[in-house]
């Protein structure tokens, strides 16, 4: 296990705690677990989980933080907690729900590419992912494969992951709720962005011209 003691119980409890909410919001254990889709849906989340313990990340301050943005952290954790029970409790009570069957499926499938697109960057940056805005000892501008075209794939990867959530419960609410995640979303983006120009400069520059901050070819 490389991820630190202390970040691996926060992590499982983490998904302990989001896992529950669902099948509270869904009606108890029979009422979830009615629906195959969502059997994988947990499935996917606790491998997703278990991957985490074999990667480098941490919340780590490093050698310069931008102590400023940690407001986005309990941002991220209320909207988070929204999002596990608020589609399970829609889906539950019929309530601004999508009617097809399928969504169920579309939505896990989204939720496990989401899931591989948000956690692949934590392997590819190692000790120099962190949780928080910081740089790294030794920290390095990675600009190949995904970081080619994407200066922020992992982030995109949690839009798509919460994408899928919300529709694995037929949830337009939950939709809504991974709209309001764009703001503190964006809001780190920018941060990062600005810290990483202090230290890398023009050369950070030369990367932003050819490359998109979060959606190709939009954004």
């Amino acid at each position: 296990m490389k991820i630190s003691p202390r970040l691996a119980v926060f992590t499982v409890l983490g998904t302990l705690l989001y896992l529950g909410l669902a099948i509270i919001g869904r009606g108890g254990f029979a009422a979830f677990f009615a629906h195959p889709a969502l059997w994988v849906l947990v499935l996917a989340t606790l491998a997703m989980t278990g991957a985490t313990f074999f990667s480098e990340g941490n919340l780590s301050s490093g050698e310069r933080e931008d102590t400023g943005n940690r407001w986005v952290l309990p941002a991220f954790a209320v909207i988070g907690l929204l999002q596990a029970f608020v589609p399970a409790y829609s889906d539950r009570l019929h309530l601004w729900t999508f009617n097809k069957g399928d969504v169920r499926w579309v939505g896990v499938v989204l939720f496990v590419a989401g899931g591989v697109l948000r956690l692949w960057p934590v392997f590819v940056l190692g000790k120099r992912f962190s949780g928080l805005v910081a740089i790294q000892p030794g920290h390095q501008l990675v600009t190949t494969g995904l970081y080619a075209t994407l200066r922020n794939p992992s982030y995109l990867g949690l839009l798509i992951n919460s994408i899928g959530w919300a529709l694995a419960f037929r949830s337009s609410l939950g939709l809504l709720l991974t709209a309001l995640m764009l703001v503190p979303l964006v809001a780190r983006i920018h941060a990062e962005e600005a810290l990483l120009r202090q230290t890398f400069g023009k050369r950070y520059n030369a990367y932003c011209a050819h490359t998109w901050r979060l959606i190709p070819w939009i954004y």
